[in-house]
C-alpha cells in the first residue's frame, strides 16, 4: 500500500500548549480561494437583491492570549516545510466531477443541483497543500458522559478534517495542540498510525464491558487521506472479528469501499450508518462544506446502504437559520425517496473560536444576511451564539427553534420516517480474545 508523504512526531498531545487560540489564524481556504466566484448572493436570494461588493482582501483574525502574542497568519499558513507538503488530490479521485447518481426517484419540487464546474473546483483544491503528521497514541477508545448523545464511547482515528466544513464544532480542537482552527484544521491533518493496533488492545482488556463505539464522530472517519492509509477499513475488520457493535457518522462516498465489511456487520445487527446531508444546492455545500461529496452522491450512498440492508439514518445537519433551514421538508422528501427510514437533526453549534470563523464566513458570503442569521442564533441560543448546557446544546431553545422542531417532524410523520432512536446494536455476541490461560481462570 502507498504512504503519503508525512512528517513525523511525538504526540502532539505532549507538546506545550501557549493557551486556547494563542496563534490563530481563523481564514479557512474558501475565504482565500472563492471570493471571485462569489461576489454577490445571486445564487441564494432572488435577482431584485443588490449585488455585494468584493472584498478587497481577506481578514484573518487572531484571538490572543494573555501570555502569548498572535503570531502572523501567513506565517501560519507556510508554516510547514515545502519538502513535507503534499498535495491530497495526488491519486485520489476527484470529488468533485460531475456525478452519475440517478435523481429520477426524487420528487419532481425536490431539485438537486449537479456539480459546481471543473475550474471552480480546481480553483478550490490546488493550494494550500496538505500536510499529514503520524501520531502515535496511547489510547485510542475515548469516553463520555454526555447524557444527550446516544453513545458513552468513540474512536477517532483522525485529528483535523481535509472536508473542511465551515460550521464543524471540532475545529477549536485543533486549538488545544497550538494549531489554528481554521486553514490549519483543514490542512494538516493528523493521523493516529498505531490506531488498530491499540484498538485490538483496549477491546481484549479484560477490564473492557463491550457497548457499541461511535467511529469517527468528531472528524470524518472517511475524508480524503483514508483512500490511502484505509485505517477506517481496518477498524471495521477489527470490529468484525470481535463481533463490537459500531456506529458509523460520514459525509463521504467513500464509505461504500467498505460496503462489503459492513453487510457482514449489519448480518449480526453490529452497524449502523449515519449520512451527513446539509443541502440539496451544490453552490451552497461548496462554500459550506467544500471537500465533502455532492448531494447527489450521498443521496446515492443512502440507496446503496439501504438497499443492501444497512441500518441508515440520515443527519440533516446543521440546520443554518437563513441558510439552509428552507430545505429541512426537501431535504427529508430526498432521503426518502432511497428508502431511508431513520432521521435525525442538529441545530448549529459555534463553540469557542467557531463563533469568529462563522462570522467571518458570514460576511464573505452573505453579508446582507449576516445578521439576521446571528439574531437568529442569539434567540436560540438563550442569547448567546453557542450554548453547551444539556438538553438543548442539539436543538436550541425558545421560539424559532420550536419551530424548526415542529417542521421536521410534521415532515417525518409526512415522509414515514422516524425520528426516535434507533434500533439498539447488539452487544451479546462481543469477543475479547483474551489469551487461553486467562480463559481457564
Amino acid at each position: 500500500m502507498s504512504q503519503p508523504n508525512t512528517t513525523t512526531a511525538s504526540s502532539p498531545v505532549s507538546a506545550p500548549i501557549k493557551g486556547r487560540g494563542s496563534s490563530s489564524n481563523m481564514a479557512n481556504r474558501f475565504s482565500l480561494q472563492t471570493s471571485e466566484y462569489f461576489q454577490n448572493e445571486s445564487y441564494f436570494q432572488s435577482s431584485t437583491q443588490n449585488k455585494r461588493s468584493q472584498r478587497a482582501g481577506v481578514k484573518n483574525t487572531h484571538v490572543k492570549s494573555n501570555h502569548h502574542q498572535a503570531v502572523n497568519s501567513e506565517n501560519l499558513i507556510q508554516s510547514v516545510p515545502a519538502d513535507q507538503q503534499t498535495d491530497l488530490l495526488s491519486g485520489l479521485p476527484d470529488i468533485y466531477s460531475a456525478e452519475t447518481v440517478s435523481t429520477d426517484t426524487v420528487s419532481a419540487d425536490t431539485v438537486i443541483e449537479d456539480s459546481l464546474s471543473s475550474d471552480i473546483a480546481s480553483d478550490l483544491t490546488v493550494n494550500p497543500k496538505t500536510v499529514y503528521i503520524k501520531e502515535t497514541c496511547k489510547s485510542i477508545i475515548n469516553y463520555n458522559q454526555s447524557p444527550d448523545i446516544p453513545f458513552d464511547r468513540s474512536v477517532n482515528i483522525y485529528r483535523g478534517c481535509e472536508h473542511g466544513c465551515i460550521y464543524c464544532f471540532a475545529r477549536p480542537t485543533h486549538s488545544y495542540l497550538d494549531l489554528s482552527p481554521g486553514l490549519d484544521f483543514e490542512t494538516k491533518i493528523i493521523y493516529k498510525h498505531n490506531a488498530i493496533e491499540q484498538l485490538k488492545k483496549e477491546l481484549e482488556s479484560p477490564r473492557y464491558q463491550c457497548k457499541p463505539i461511535a467511529l469517527g464522530i468528531n472528524t470524518d472517519a472517511y475524508q480524503p487521506i483514508d483512500e490511502q492509509l484505509k485505517l477506517t477499513r481496518q477498524a471495521l475488520q477489527v470490529c468484525l472479528e470481535y463481533k463490537q457493535p459500531v456506529s458509523l457518522l460520514t459525509k463521504s462516498k467513500l464509505v461504500l469501499r467498505d460496503l462489503d465489511i459492513l453487510q457482514d456487520l449489519s448480518k449480526e445487527n453490529l452497524v449502523s450508518v449515519g449520512v451527513s446531508l446539509t443541502s440539496l444546492n451544490n453552490r451552497l455545500k461548496t462554500i459550506m462544506e467544500p471537500r465533502t461529496a455532492s448531494a447527489k452522491a450521498r443521496l446515492n450512498v443512502m440507496k446503496q446502504l439501504t438497499d443492501n440492508g444497512i441500518a441508515t439514518t440520515a443527519m440533516i445537519a446543521p440546520i443554518i437559520p437563513a441558510i439552509n433551514d428552507k430545505e429541512i421538508e426537501r431535504l427529508l422528501d430526498a432521503v426518502h425517496q432511497q428508502g431511508v427510514e431513520q432521521a435525525g437533526y442538529v441545530l448549529l453549534r459555534l463553540p469557542y473560536e467557531l463563533k469568529t470563523l462563522f462570522s467571518d464566513w458570514l460576511e464573505q458570503h452573505f453579508p446582507y444576511r449576516k445578521q439576521k442569521v446571528l439574531n437568529y442564533l442569539y434567540d436560540m441560543r438563550n442569547g448567546q451564539l453557542n450554548n453547551s448546557e444539556f438538553g438543548t446544546r442539539m436543538t436550541g431553545s425558545g421560539i424559532f427553534a420550536n419551530l424548526f422542531k415542529i417542521r421536521f417532524q410534521v415532515a417525518c410523520r409526512k415522509f414515514q420516517i422516524n425520528m426516535s432512536k434507533p434500533q439498539p446494536l447488539n452487544c451479546d455476541l462481543f469477543k475479547n480474545h483474551q489469551p487461553a490461560q486467562l480463559a481457564l481462570l
